[in-house]
């Protein structure tokens, strides 16, 4: 008959190494090696792994791309303007020894200085480069971000800012400020219009008073508009005395 106690401490022993020894990483992942206490200077991984029971102990880490929404955070702008804004950061891990061994908690690390790093960042610009220059503000997010987090072994490869949340007064102060900006644009092109318009007609009128000529063709030609519309009455500009000069032949 089969000693069942040998063959129980036999399946024990097996379920101990299987879990203990024997350890597979996937391909996106990859094993901090303790020996001792003492780390190794590489991760282990993928693939088969053989630890040292009692002596060696693992601990996995994910090198892939990881996602974390950025809560709403409260930011005063520097024109004093108060908004609410989220972002969403991309990062992953590039060495695993450094992000287990340099920091306690690399998500929640991360995610802590992202927070801390978005409210730095849009403090120092005004709402309407918050609205207008998002794209600018991800690049400087995303750049700071990333040179703080290398000593944890992470690479921060993108940061969006998803919405800037203003208060409902804001909203119709800015469309006031946007409606007097559009009319003093039109005010100024305009003016600009006119200021063109008086220079041509400055050497326009220097040209006619150098040539006699080309006045008298000029007034003829305006002469020849106002016939146009029989409705006008017409006053010459001749002086009496000379109406008698020419018809005395003079």
């Amino acid at each position: 008959m089969p000693d069942f106690g040998v063959l129980g401490i036999l399946a024990f022993l097996a379920i101990f190494v299987l879990t203990n020894v024997i350890k597979i990483l996937r391909e996106y992942e990859r094993g901090v090696v303790f020996t001792l206490g003492r780390v190794g200077r590489k991760a282990a991984g993928p693939g088969l792994v053989l630890l040292v029971p009692g002596i060696q102990q693992m601990r996995k880490v994910d090198m892939r791309t990881l996602v974390h929404d950025v809560p709403a955070q409260d930011v005063i702008s520097r024109d004093n303007v108060s908004v609410k804004v989220n972002a969403v950061i991309y990062y992953r891990v590039v060495d695993a020894v450094r992000a287990v061994v340099q920091v306690e908690n690399y998500m929640a690390a991360t995610s802590q200085l992202a927070q801390t790093t978005l409210r730095s960042v849009l403090g120092k610009h005004e709402l309407d480069e918050m609205l207008q220059e998002r794209d600018k503000l991800n690049k400087d997010i995303q750049s700071i971000l990333d040179h703080q987090t290398e000593a944890w072994g992470i690479k921060v490869s993108n940061v969006e800012i998803k919405h800037v949340d203003v208060a409902p007064e804001m909203i119709r102060a800015i469309a006031k400020q946007a409606e007097a900006e559009r009319e003093r644009r039109a005010k100024v092109i305009s003016a600009e219009g006119e200021q063109q318009a008086a220079a041509k007609l400055s050497e326009a009128a220097a040209i006619l008073a150098t040539s006699a000529g080309a006045m008298e063709l000029r007034y003829l030609g305006a002469l020849q508009e106002i016939a146009s519309d029989r409705s006008n009455t017409i006053v010459f500009p001749f002086s009496l005395a000379e109406l008698a000069r020419s018809l005395s032949g003079r």
